[in-house]
């Protein structure tokens, strides 16, 4: 298939109008009109956002209590808290490998490993 072969289609505006008033009384869904019509759903938005209808944008409202927003803003900060340990303990680790590599050396082991298992630390 060549570029050239494709068909484009226009249309009109009161086309599109009489698509998006359907939308609008809630007998058919964008898909819906989209199959009836031979539309794509992206192009139905596209013509939302043309006529500036955002009543039919799919739209997500979260309605929570304030006792929901106060528990989550207490996880959020409960996460950052243990990120925080969990980056002081990679930290922490990376310390004590170092340590052992110098203490490898400077006892005349070949590796941290020898030397690990000399002193029957686990590796």
């Amino acid at each position: 298939m060549y570029k050239n072969d494709r068909v484009t289609r226009r249309y009109s505006e009161p086309f599109k109008l009489k698509i998006l008033s359907e939308l609008s009384t809630g007998k058919y869904s964008k898909y819906e009109l989209g199959k009836l019509y031979g539309i794509a759903c992206s192009t139905i938005n596209e013509w939302i956002r043309k006529y500036e209808r955002k009543d039919l944008m799919n739209t997500r409202v979260m309605v929570e209590t304030k006792d929901e927003i106060t528990r989550i803003k207490a996880l959020q900060k409960e996460i950052e808290q243990l990120k925080k340990l969990l980056l002081k303990k990679d930290m922490d680790q990376l310390v004590d490998d170092a340590y052992l590599e110098v203490a490898a050396q400077k006892l005349g082991y070949k590796s941290v490993l020898e030397l690990k298992k000399k002193l029957n630390i686990k590796p």
